[in-house]
């Protein structure tokens, strides 16, 4: 492994402004008992998840309104507004106020995470993932000009909006440090022998520092976090999406990474980074159950109905809680009468409600699904401990 050292970086002047270049992985950590506790919390709750998470009865159908909630709230600690509800729409086909360049954003996010699980059967997470990553999530949006795929050869910085590399709050690694810190970062997540939650949690914040793109090092970081736990088999499926807990904290998120840079804070940011693997483990429990029951209730109800194809509609909510007449009938293969009565029969009980005016391009929305799925997370343990 890497020699062990706690110091978190070095300072290489340019000038008028200082570099940061960060220290190979792993640090010296400080195991206390609280460190200790907190991590004994994460793994177990994540292993809860991933226990729930193999008996879903559909797993693959329900993980694409979550991997799309990721998308969102990752896309929102970087500024894009788009909402979950207005994802879910723009998909089902509903014409949405909202730029097409944000739902674009989001979309890539959606892309580039379906790309890296495809990956991850013919490659280790490793730098040539990592830009493969970074070339489907710049495609075609805000900052598409800064290189999608490529690793930066310019100077980059972290700041308010106008600020310069003098004003900066945090100056990356020179261009030339790159290559050699991202070397060492992909040796690290391969060797090394801590916990896998303390490895990603290092890697994680080692990661944004390196900030190895002009545009995107936020959730390309992000992203990461979600196939770690995919390749070393912690969960069976994209079950666990830090970004909702994130941009929740997302002013000690901020601080947690800036005060390892600055004075080696590494204790602390594990405890926050692992704190949010066990409260979001827990709310994905949570959600998916909730939606399960709610699922099951709506199959009860139709039960009865002489036919089945309200109950395939009930499927096809599972997967995205907005529907039009027109997509039921192209992904159940029915006339576009025979979808818009099983429609009906669930509009009558009370399952969808119609959602614009329109006669033949009506949306529909299951809105209790919805809400289960757009509500903020919890921060907070659901039982006490």
């Amino acid at each position: 492994m890497t020699a062990i050292a706690n110091i978190p970086g070095k300072k290489v002047s340019l000038g008028k402004y200082s570099a940061f270049v960060p220290t190979p992985l792993p640090p010296k950590l400080d195991w206390t008992p609280r460190l200790i506790r907190v991590l004994s919390d994460a793994d177990r709750l994540i292993g809860r998840l991933a226990g729930e998470g193999g008996r879903l009865a559909n797993p693959h159908v329900l993980m694409r309104p979550f991997v799309r909630r990721e998308a969102v709230l990752s896309s929102r600690i970087e500024g894009t507004q788009a909402t979950l509800g207005e994802l879910l729409a723009a998909e089902a086909g509903a014409v949405v106020d909202r730029s097409p360049e944000d739902l674009r954003e989001v979309g890539n996010y959606v892309v580039a995470l379906e790309h890296g699980i495809s990956l991850l059967k013919e490659l280790p997470l490793c730098v040539r993932l990592v830009r493969e990553l970074h070339k489907k999530l710049m495609a075609g949006v805000r900052g598409h000009n800064a290189a999608p795929g490529h690793f930066r050869t310019t100077q980059n910085w972290i700041g308010k909006p106008g600020s310069t590399p003098e004003t900066a709050s945090f100056i990356p690694p020179p261009p030339g440090e790159v290559a050699p810190c991202l070397a060492a970062w992909e040796k690290f997540l391969h060797d090394s022998e801590l916990p896998p939650l303390v490895t990603i949690a290092l890697a994680h914040y080692q990661f944004e520092a390196i900030h190895p793109f002009l545009d995107g090092n936020g959730r390309v970081g992000r992203l990461l976090v979600t196939l770690f736990l995919i390749e070393r088999k912690i969960l069976p499926a994209p079950l666990l999406y830090l970004s909702a807990f994130f941009e929740a904290s997302r002013r000690d998120y901020y601080e947690g990474l800036r005060a390892v840079s600055e004075r080696g804070a590494w204790r602390d940011w594990l405890e926050y980074f692992l704190q949010g693997i066990a409260r979001m483990s827990e709310d994905a429990v949570s959600r998916a159950t909730r939606i399960n029951d709610l699922l099951a209730q709506w199959r009860r109800k139709l039960a009865s109905e002489s036919t089945n194809t309200p109950l395939r509609v009930i499927d096809l909510l599972a997967a995205n809680p907005f529907i039009t007449t027109t997509g039921v009938a192209d992904r159940l293969g029915l006339a576009f009468t025979t979808a818009q009565r099983a429609i009906e029969r669930l509009e009558r009980n009370d399952i969808v409600q119609q959602t614009t005016d329109a006669r033949r391009s009506r949306v529909y929305c299951a809105r209790a699904l919805l809400e289960i799925l757009e509500e903020p997370a919890h921060l907070t343990p659901e039982v006490a401990e």
